[in-house]
């Protein structure tokens, strides 16, 4: 009757500690978002917020670029890719641990066999032999075990977002290296066709010389100019092998297992909608990340007070029992066991050293560190798509004056080289005219490979396609 008693009362109180609950603090940060970006709010018109076409996937963004080469590059990059592979591990290892984590709220069951020896007071020593099936169940009075089971998954959402995360820093890198190279190889182009003019215009100043028509001055400014063009395409070159070095890495091989084929540029205009900044919030898997992460310090808090309640867990123990192994499975031999005798206790933390405060306050510092990097992350975002969406409105005025300066340079260099075979001008005169260009048409060629660069940056800041 005693035990009856007690484990009724055992019941009772853990009825009523079932509408306990702890307070945990929110999983969301308010923020104060601004209602545009500043600078799509300068762009006057020449940056539409526009419907991208029909074909273009939102989770295949680069193939608004039209590049084909580039598509390829970024489907091998995916496959091949270290930095992915290690993300998807992460994800798996995170699911994972979820379910260890989740499987402390759920019934377990264990069965054993095995004998025991003992002896008693003035007794022989005697074998017990037992087969026996031990079942337990923690009732989560509080939500501890529900919130670190909370927690477990909300770590496992935050790893898939992560893996997002590191697949779209993967493919904006592909894409901006891709046009990088592409940048270098219109360059190294220009450079050819100069060497090939510079190297014309030494032979026929050489003839002049040869001839009396011209001084030794021009002959030697004349060398001079073929010289330099000639070491300006071997720092494009450099260049080039450099970032096609590190293309390799990104797809996952060696560089020297791994060369893009020389191709020009091609300048295409993307016009990507920066949307709303409060839209970022829900675009940027780094942010989603951030808010997962913030969420699981919020159920981390809840579990470490919930220590602080008491615990109830319930056991029993069934099956045979014999001094006789021959006998042990007869039904003469079955034993059950319930209640306190077996295990079953509610249980109440009294003095454990400063364990559970010293937890609680871990908690809560992690939920502190978790609200400045979500903080810090949204503000990181508006930096990154700021950044893009200036650099795109300032590259497209550049590029207009330096097509501008492009038409101007070459009616100079022409007029300069009339001028010159006339007589009327010295060879300085066509050298400047066409250094003039030259520096002209690599600059906008520079900067059309910069606008591409920061397109991707901009869908990047983004957080990738968009709709």
């Amino acid at each position: 009757m005693k035990t009856l008693n007690l484990s009724l009362t055992t019941l009772a109180a853990a009825m009523l500690l079932v509408g306990c609950s702890t307070t945990k603090p929110p999983e969301r940060v308010d923020l104060q978002l601004p209602s545009q970006y500043r600078e799509a709010a300068s762009l006057d018109g020449a940056w539409q917020v526009a419907k991208p076409s029909d074909d273009a996937d939102r989770g295949q963004w680069w193939k608004v670029f039209n590049e084909p080469e580039l598509s390829n590059l970024i489907d091998a990059a995916t496959d091949n890719s270290p930095n992915l592979a290690i993300a998807l591990a992460r994800v798996k290892e995170a699911r994972a641990n979820a379910g260890v984590v989740d499987a402390a709220r759920k019934f377990q069951l264990n069965g054993g066999f095995g004998p025991t020896r003992q002896r008693d007071n003035n007794t022989e020593l005697n074998t017990q032999w037992r087969a026996q099936v031990n079942a337990s169940y923690e009732v989560d009075l509080i939500g501890r075990l529900s919130d670190q089971s909370r927690a477990a998954r909300l770590d496992a959402q935050a790893q898939e977002a992560a893996y997002r995360s590191v697949l779209l820093a993967l493919q904006a890198d592909v894409a901006q290296q891709y046009f990088t190279i592409r940048s270098l190889d219109s360059e190294q182009e220009i450079l050819q066709k100069t060497i090939a003019l510079r190297k014309d215009e030494l032979r026929l100043v050489q003839h002049r010389y040869d001839v009396g028509d011209t001084s030794e001055l021009d002959l030697a400014k004349a060398r001079t100019e073929l010289s330099v063009v000639q070491a300006e395409e071997e720092g494009v070159k450099r260049s080039r092998a450099q970032q096609d070095h590190a293309l390799a890495i990104l797809l996952g091989k060696a560089p020297a297992e791994f060369t893009l084929a020389p191709a020009p540029l091609r300048a295409t205009t993307v016009i990507v909608p920066a949307g709303l900044p409060s839209d970022l919030l829900e675009r940027r898997p780094d942010i989603a990340q951030a808010q997962r992460q913030l969420a699981a310090a919020s159920a981390r808090v809840g579990a470490a007070k919930a220590a602080f309640f008491p615990k109830l867990v319930l056991t029993g123990t069934a099956g045979y029992q014999s001094n006789q192994l021959e006998d042990l499975f007869k039904w003469s031999s079955r034993s059950w066991l319930l209640g306190p005798l077996v295990g079953t206790a509610l249980t109440l933390p009294i003095f454990d050293g400063g364990l559970n405060k010293s937890n609680l306050a871990r908690a809560d510092a992690g939920y502190e560190l978790q609200v400045a990097n979500y903080r810090q992350q949204v503000l990181v975002g508006f930096q990154e798509v700021e950044n893009n969406l200036s650099a795109l409105r300032t590259l497209d005025s550049q590029i207009g004056f330096l097509n501008a300066g492009i038409d101007s340079s070459k009616v100079a260099e022409h007029l300069a080289d009339v001028r010159y075979k006339n007589g009327s001008a010295s060879y300085f005169e066509v050298i400047d005219a066409q250094r003039t260009r030259l520096s002209a048409e690599r600059s906008q060629i520079q900067s059309a490979g910069e606008r591409s660069v920061a397109s991707v940056g901009l869908i990047r800041a983004l957080g990738g396609g968009w709709q």
